[in-house]
């Protein structure tokens, strides 16, 4: 009536299932059968080795030595050919007031779009004394 599932095609709750029901019924510290280690081994050739270890409760180094013994490729995921940078753009345009007041009288200087180093420039130019 019911059909068993081909190992390539289970789910990782299926898995799990089959995973919680042997360590229910073990005995003593028996190993991992073959058969649920290739199950293991096919859920993380889909969904990774990180993510199938957690869900199983696996030890991860172990799970990646299997997938090597099947045959399986562990290879990082190959590089993507193409990545967009996207510069951040600023919040908004700096813009800022500079007053300065002495003997002589006051001066007031509003700026608009000018960056750190023609601020810096500015302060320079105000605070040496006249040639």
């Amino acid at each position: 009536m019911g059909r068993k599932s081909s190992v390539a095609n289970l789910s990782v709750a299926e898995v799990r299932n089959r995973f919680e029901q042997w360590r229910q019924n073990r005995q003593g510290k028996a190993r991992i059968p073959d058969e649920l280690w290739s199950a293991a081994v096919a859920v993380a050739r889909r969904d990774g080795v990180n993510r199938t270890a957690a869900a199983l409760h696996l030890d991860g180094g172990k799970l990646k030595r299997q997938m090597v013994a099947a045959g399986v490729s562990v290879d990082k995921a190959t590089p993507p050919s193409f990545v967009e940078l996207v510069a951040p753009q600023p919040a908004g345009r700096l813009e800022c007031t500079i007053e300065v007041e002495g003997r002589q009288g006051k001066v007031r200087i509003h700026c608009k779009g000018a960056s750190a180093a023609d601020l810096a420039e500015l302060s320079r130019a105000l605070l040496e004394p006249a040639s």
